[in-house]
């Protein structure tokens, strides 16, 4: 998780040019801590953050114990990366990852054990070409993988980024995956070191797919041209970004529970934001256009995008 930390900090100041990642390291009483890394006012990135946690306690958070029966009153340990970006260019892309780790159980070998992680993108204004590359690349790496399902881990991931009260997603969505370990069928010792090897070398290689995935983005956007117009659209899709972490997001939960630093916690923020009430776009703007790209579309197959049916009216054909 570090050398991941480290890796996409250099990567994502060197395309900025201009702006730095602080560094603020964080200890938490009941075990644990953390290292967030933050920029802020740069030349590309408006914020953006690299944290990577490590965590223990003595009982296994609310918000998890609820889903996983047996492990109430567990020790835990948990460990992850996680990584916001909101560009200053309302025609960059926002993007969000996360990877992580978790284990309770109270003997030498953990009762249960499991990786997660995903990634996803917002941009306030999308196209086809950008979207397409994202979903490709992380096609690409989840088919080098036995255990990966890129299908299964689009659709959880266009299911999980919705905004419900809003009937659409935060963004086009990608990949999300959770409890990702071998079926309790198949656990015995040697399972669980095959599984456990076979799973980080998955998500280590997901770590190095985010460059590759969404760097060519920034590039291709960085310097685009922009008004107020585009401006206010962007703050507008923040806001549904703010509503989901605030409303739905289950890792913002688990930090609060866990008693994790509320700032790094926080950092998925943007700095900037806003809300207008009933606001919808003029039919035919750019504006307008985008909306329809916040419901679950094909994006790998050559006749996928936004022009081929949403994949909710295919699926109640």
């Amino acid at each position: 998780m570090r050398r991941g930390q480290s890796d996409l900090v250099r990567a994502f100041e060197t395309i900025d040019g201009v702006g730095t990642f602080a560094e603020h390291t964080w200890e938490r009483p009941e075990g644990g801590g953390g290292t967030a890394r933050v920029i802020e006012g740069g030349a590309v990135f408006e914020r953006g953050g690299v944290n990577v946690s490590a965590v223990r306690g003595a009982r296994v958070p609310p918000s998890l114990a609820a889903t996983h029966p047996g492990t109430e009153g567990l020790p835990f340990f948990a460990t992850g990366i996680s990584m916001v970006l909101h560009p200053q260019n309302p025609y960059a892309p926002a993007f969000h990852a996360n990877f992580r780790y978790f284990e309770c159980g109270d003997g030498e070998r953990p009762r249960v054990w499991w990786f997660g992680g995903g990634l996803d993108l917002t941009p306030a204004y999308p196209t086809d070409d950008d979207v397409r590359h994202f979903h490709r690349t992380l096609a690409d790496w989840c088919e080098a993988f036995d255990r990966a399902d890129y299908p299964t881990w689009k659709a959880t991931c266009d299911t999980y980024f919705t905004v419900k009260h809003r009937g659409e997603m935060r963004g086009v969505g990608g990949v999300f995956f959770d409890e990702l370990r071998p079926p309790d069928a198949e656990r015995s010792d040697v399972a669980d070191a095959a599984a456990f090897e076979a799973d980080l070398a998955c998500v280590s290689a997901g770590i190095d797919t985010i460059v590759p995935a969404y760097v060519p983005l920034i590039e291709r956007h960085r310097g685009d041209p922009f008004g107020e117009r585009e401006r206010r659209w962007q703050l507008l899709r923040r806001g549904r970004y703010v509503e989901f972490n605030l409303v739905y997001d289950r890792g913002t939960l688990f930090g609060l529970q866990t008693g994790g630093n509320i700032e790094a916690i926080l950092m998925s923020m943007p700095p900037v934001a806003n809300w207008a009430f009933d606001h919808r776009p003029e039919p035919g703007t750019p504006e307008a256009d985008a909306l329809g790209y916040y419901q679950p579309h094909d994006w790998v197959e050559p006749h996928g995008g936004i022009d081929a049916t949403p994949l909710q009216e295919v699926s109640q054909r």
